[in-house]
């Protein structure tokens, strides 16, 4: 038996075969060349080509993975389309006599150098993204096809080093566990364990994974070992450890179909965020008691003309029916800045996350706002439907907003159509703006949900983006979020309505208790972390809530 370790990034027990996912390296000969604007040319289509690449992967990922972690495409995007980048390499064109691909490796080799010398771990772990970045430049610039990983069986899944593109290639259904000889925490596979609940360790250290393909093994999630064809000591030992661990789980479980309540009785909702459908089957194993935010824009990305509102009313009827009553949030489509659709015809943005996106594309043009609100009031028929809007700043948003509902539901009674009439319509609180005036928009909206992402990148003025800045707010205490949230507690249950969080936070189960004493009435996570939230929020005590939060006691 042979004993691997490495760092465990998600715990569970996984047992199976091995195997071994070898990337193929690209050969880039250093060629001199005379026609330097043909290969600028050559560059320039690769260019176009990878752009395209990854903006298919950023629509595939949001599907598969989420919006969170889809994000590193855009990241990719921006590093293939940075200035500075496509100066670097041209001038090694022009003034070098480079051939295209190396130019490209070179400009990489010299980033990565860069990368390894800054202090920050955040920042050298990036230089596998500048890695996969200069590969697929090179790739097409070679004219060569994109190794896929072809799995058909149930394996544990190893390879020195996975990039975000391969990842979203696999049917994950299909990997037991991931394995890697190189990685951190921050990397991207491991933040893909993570959402995906797979048993995954990183930095494993072997220096010839490859030797181990097709080899029987257990990986042990929990404490970052690989027991490569073990012995019946191990066999027991981690048998023992998978049972212990399925019983904590079944403990989980106990919280099924039971009211969320604090110890002094205050009952709080749990919820899920979904993305599409794919998502909703394990909202409803996870017992979710409704959904806190529905990602409506997954259906109109990946295709080249927008969804009719059949197709649309078809989707969010599937969802009300399914949830059974339970309450369903769907934000309206919420594209535009890092979900550009191309058949919107947008223009490029010198700083889309400010520009034309979400409400403001929505107010633009009303009348694709209308078919998807039609759609809605016909689903509302189905299930228990509240509307959220996303990117509010201003209460005009939110007045013209509803004008266009009651536009849609007269367009829907002219044709003899049924709907709700008494629809909730709410807002997202993700700008400054809106915690600014939450106490005029409470006024306006039926609840609030504070989407925390981007209300922290906006308050931060921190774009969420950047890899240099992600480095620096590394360990922020989110203390003016948390002021700026309780601001809006304050305000909205002066006007009667709930708040509710739908951002990463929310699954923060340190935060739990500082979100309970502010006044939340309404945490939507993911599934996976629904039933650990559920827990938490029975250890906690609010005998006068919004009285015993204090911000600054988060410093201590």
């Amino acid at each position: 038996m042979l004993i691997l370790s490495g760092k465990p990034v998600f715990g569970g027990i996984a047992k199976g075969k091995l195997f071994y996912f070898q990337q193929d390296e690209n050969e880039v000969t250093k060629r001199i060349i005379k026609d330097t604007e043909y290969e600028i040319k050559r560059y320039e289509y690769a260019k176009g080509k990878a752009v395209a690449e990854l903006d298919e992967l950023y629509q595939t990922a949001l599907t598969k993975v989420g919006e969170n972690e889809a994000s590193i495409f855009i990241i990719h995007k921006m590093l293939i389309e940075d200035n500075a980048f496509r100066q670097s390499i041209t001038e090694r064109i022009m003034s070098d006599h480079f051939c295209a691909d190396y130019a490209v490796a070179q400009t990489a080799r010299d980033l990565t150098q860069t990368f390894s010398d800054l202090g920050s771990t955040y920042i050298k772990e990036r230089a596998a993204d500048l890695k996969d970045v200069c590969d697929r430049l090179i790739r097409h610039i070679q004219n060569k096809d994109e190794k896929r990983i072809e799995l058909t069986e149930k394996v544990i899944l190893c390879a020195d080093e996975l990039y975000p593109s391969e990842t979203m290639q696999i049917d994950l259904s299909m990997v037991l566990a991931i394995v890697t000889r190189y990685g951190s925490s921050n990397s991207h596979t491991a933040i893909l364990a993570r959402t995906l609940g797979i048993p995954a360790i990183i930095g494993i250290g072997a220096e010839k994974l490859s030797m181990l393909r097709d080899m029987e093994a257990i990986v042990d999630g929990y404490n970052g070992n690989v027991y490569i064809e073990p012995d019946e000591a191990a066999l027991k030992r981690l048998e023992q450890l998978q049972e212990n661990e399925a019983k904590k789980r079944e403990l989980l479980k106990r919280f099924k179909g039971r009211k969320n309540v604090t110890l002094d009785g205050t009952e709080i909702e749990v919820f899920a965020n979904i993305a599409g459908l794919n998502d909703l089957n394990y909202a409803l194993e996870n017992d979710a008691g409704g959904v806190g935010l529905f990602r409506s824009e997954f259906l109109y990305l990946g295709r080249t003309q927008m969804p009719e509102e059949d197709e649309q009313f078809y989707n969010y009827r599937q969802v009300l029916e399914r949830m059974n009553g339970k309450k369903v949030i769907i934000r309206t489509m919420d594209a535009g800045a890092d979900k550009n659709i191309k058949y919107f015809g947008l223009a490029k943005e010198e700083n889309p996350a400010l520009g034309v996106r979400s409400i403001r594309l929505c107010l633009l043009r009303p009348e694709m706002f209308k078919t998807q609100l039609r759609a809605l009031l016909r689903a509302s028929c189905y299930g228990n439907l509240a509307i959220m809007l996303p990117l509010i700043t201003t209460a005009d948003e939110i007045r013209r907003a509803k004008d266009l509902i009651e536009e849609a539901k007269d367009q829907l009674r002219a044709k003899g159509q049924a709907f709700n009439d008494n629809i909730p319509v709410g807002i997202m609180v993700e700008t400054p703006a809106a915690v600014i005036m939450s106490d005029e928009f409470a006024q306006e909206a039926d609840f609030f949900s504070i989407g925390t992402n981007d209300l922290e990148q906006y308050i931060m003025a921190h774009d969420r983006q950047n890899l240099t800045l992600e480095s620096y707010y590394e360990g922020l205490d989110h203390e003016p979020l948390l002021r700026a949230m309780k601001l809006v507690c304050e305000n909205a249950h002066k006007h009667g309505i709930p708040v509710g969080i739908c951002g990463e936070l929310g699954a923060d189960l340190s935060l739990t208790e500082e979100f309970l004493k502010m006044g939340i009435d309404e945490i939507s996570v993911t599934a996976s972390q629904i039933l650990p939230l559920r827990q938490r929020i029975r250890t906690v005590k609010l005998d006068e809530r919004k009285q015993l939060f204090d911000p600054a006691a988060l410093k201590t």
